[in-house]
């Protein structure tokens, strides 16, 4: 879906397509590097980190296992409740393996701090983050981030696998979604 398809549910366009290819294909390369002669496993956090996890998973030009968490924090909401709730847990063992949290956005903190610990605790040899996006404004911890795509404004976007209702997944661009969607 173009934003011109839904062009008066949007205030505007934060980041296109083009971007957001071109800002992962540089974190892929850094990944590339830093696990250079292992095989991370990706872990993708269900349902907005699926565009992103698949786009990175094939920018990436080394061996990734990959796994999926479904999480939740928001319920209906537009804000992060911060109690977090595992919906759809590992299928995949962590012991002893480096694990790559692949996110589209970090709002609070909250779920994304808790959800590394969680991790940690399983075994894991290493648990680093890689997020599309975050939002310094709306940060209630601070969550360290080793592969961060685009700082944006504290704004309720959608797109690139972020929804409001679950509609604007498809959306090509991340962008602002117009309060009028949301406060009717």
């Amino acid at each position: 879906m173009e934003a011109s398809d839904v062009s008066a549910d949007l205030t505007r366009v934060l980041v296109s397509e083009s971007e957001i290819r071109a800002k992962l294909a540089e974190l892929a390369r850094r990944i590339e590097n830093d696990y250079d002669g292992d095989r991370p496993l990706l872990v993708g956090v269900l349902k907005g980190a699926v565009m992103v996890m698949a786009d990175l998973a094939r920018e990436l030009r080394i061996h990734v296992d990959m796994d999926w968490m479904a999480v939740s924090s928001y319920g209906a909401g537009t804000q992060s409740s911060g109690v977090v709730r595992i919906l759809k847990d590992l299928d995949t063992d962590l012991t002893d393996r480096r694990v790559l949290i692949v996110e589209d956005i970090i709002d609070s903190g909250l779920t994304l701090s808790w959800l590394k610990e969680n991790l940690g605790l399983r075994g894991a040899k290493s648990v680093e983050i890689c997020a599309l996006l975050r939002k310094p404004g709306a940060a209630k911890v601070d969550v360290d981030v080793t592969y961060l795509g685009f700082d944006i404004p504290n704004e309720f976007v959608v797109g690139y696998g972020l929804d409001y209702a679950n509609r604007y997944r498809n959306l090509r661009d991340v962008a602002i979604l117009a309060p009028h969607v949301y406060e009717s």
